[in-house]
């Protein structure tokens, strides 16, 4: 007897993938990958890093398999995973960005610079590319939370659980990001 595996919940798929099931790992593949990519790509603005960061978000969380709470939901649990990956990727970045600009004047033909690309320049004339800029001005806590209940549409309790944070907490962040982009937004309307 075969088991349909697009059939099973997320619970017995983790019992699978414990057992060491390929198949399981790949429905989880299946179900999660997009939404996974969605909320990472939004967090830090790269189609290409965030490529990378989902194929990181999926080897740790598959090698934690162990400790995942079958009680909860997989794709909270997975985008908690995912939202420390981005987290982590924003601290590399910075660190890079400061070891870039410490390098020696005749060293710096060797470093890319961190402006963007003209045509990339020239795309970013449009709205969306404002809105994403006010919404990196962001504080990472403030952004977190906007990018999870705004744009992902995960519930108050959702985010507050990928987050680690009360309900009232996604609530307040949610709030002052709003206000946020509303001041830095004023002349769209």
């Amino acid at each position: 007897m075969t088991v349909d595996f697009s059939q099973l919940t997320d619970a017995q798929l983790a019992s699978h993938a414990r057992m060491g099931s390929q198949l399981a790992y790949r429905e989880f593949l299946t179900r999660y990958k997009a939404p996974i990519y969605r909320l990472i790509c939004n967090y830090i603005g790269d189609p290409d890093e965030a490529l990378d960061l989902v194929q990181e978000a999926f080897v740790s969380a598959f090698a934690a398999i162990d400790r995942y709470d079958d009680s909860r939901a997989f794709r909270v649990w997975m985008s908690r995973i995912a939202v420390n990956k981005c987290r982590d990727w924003a601290r590399r970045r910075k660190v890079r960005a400061f070891f870039s600009a410490a390098l020696p004047l005749e060293k710096a033909y060797d470093v890319a610079s961190a402006d963007p690309l003209p045509d990339e320049e020239l795309s970013g004339r449009g709205q969306v590319q404002i809105v994403r800029r006010a919404m990196d001005g962001l504080p990472a806590k403030l952004r977190e939370v906007l990018i999870l209940r705004a744009i992902d549409e995960m519930s108050q309790a959702e985010a507050a659980k990928i987050l680690g944070v009360s309900e009232k907490t996604v609530e307040t962040r949610l709030y002052r990001a709003r206000l946020r982009m509303r001041e830095q937004l004023g002349d769209l309307s």
